[in-house]
């Protein structure tokens, strides 16, 4: 257990967690009571020879609970190193990183005190409500190559890098501001159908006027969400095409980039996360994980930017 001045010099340098003290104490104030609950509850929940309570004490308090699991998802530090680092048991860390994270992901985005997104629905909601301009983009995180003779093993395979890779949607505003990331899916998946899988045609087509920026990957969804996503001008001449209109084309298509390069500036944001940018150590992510892949990416100071 670290103890109190090192406990503050960890929280005061944001260098070290990638976000601001007053962001941790605010995830403390409201994760640290959820998590004493769910444990509990656990405890609860399971045959005992004595009660609750009783036994040794915990040395990992929450709040060193939460500082160990942004440490690891900001600089991808090993389990061992903050165990030392902590002073416990390899375990502890790995028991703590592993409970923390899901409460990160179920928290979901915090655009301002008032407003929290967790859903894609709700994060067109606000799109809509608000009359803002959302961008879509997918991205790509390298993992290691899956055991042999697991089933779904080609599907990992990226067609885009030829590696192998987990991908996930992200939908920023008008200003590059991060409000959603999806789950993460294997590589091999095309950003259309990853975004059909999402429900993201159903959820414009039945929901307010709007307009989401998208890349050459996501063409086709304009006609299926009655011109909600806006994608890059087809090219109608494939040979010979007249000046005046490699002209036009040219300006169109750089219009369309200048405003659309603002989701790959927040994704960019989400990658200084260095959980992000490295392989993970246990291979592909399995169902149960994937489901959580979205807390590596959502935990962000708001303003960081």
């Amino acid at each position: 257990m670290v103890g109190n001045a090192s406990r503050a010099a960890i929280i005061s340098d944001r260098r070290i967690t990638g976000l601001s003290a007053e962001v941790i104490a605010e995830l403390v104030a409201e994760l640290g009571p959820l998590w004493h609950e769910r444990h509990q509850a656990r405890l609860a929940s399971r045959p005992r020879k004595r009660a609750v309570g009783a036994g040794a004490k915990h040395r990992l308090v929450f709040v060193d609970r939460l500082l160990a699991t942004l440490v690891h998802l900001r600089h991808a530090t090993t389990h061992d190193v903050l165990a030392c680092w902590f002073g416990v048991d390899r375990s502890t860390i790995t028991r703590a990183i592993a409970e923390v994270r899901p409460l990160l992901a179920e928290r979901g985005c915090t655009i301002s005190p008032e407003v929290r997104l967790r859903t894609l629905a709700e994060v067109i909601d606000h799109l809509g409500t608000d009359g803002k301009t959302g961008i879509i983009d997918g991205t790509e995180i390298r993992v290691r190559r899956p055991a042999a003779g697991r089933k779904d093993r080609d599907k990992f395979i990226s067609g885009k890098n030829k590696q192998n890779a987990v991908k996930t949607m992200v939908v920023t505003d008008g200003d590059g501001r991060v409000l959603f990331c999806s789950p993460a899916r294997p590589g091999s998946c095309a950003d259309i159908t990853h975004a059909r899988q999402l429900g993201l045609v159903r959820l414009l087509a039945d929901g307010p006027a709007m307009e989401i920026l998208a890349d050459a990957g996501y063409q086709g969804l304009g006609a299926q969400t009655g011109g909600r996503v806006i994608t890059p001008p087809h090219r109608k001449f494939k040979k010979n095409a007249p000046d005046w209109y490699e002209e036009m084309y040219e300006r169109q298509r750089m219009e369309h980039s200048s405003m659309r390069i603002r989701v790959e500036h927040g994704i960019a944001h989400l990658k200084n996360w260095r959980a992000l940018t490295s392989k993970f150590r246990d291979g592909p992510p399995t169902p149960s994980v994937a489901r959580h892949e979205t807390s590596r990416l959502e935990v962000h100071d708001p303003n960081s930017r």
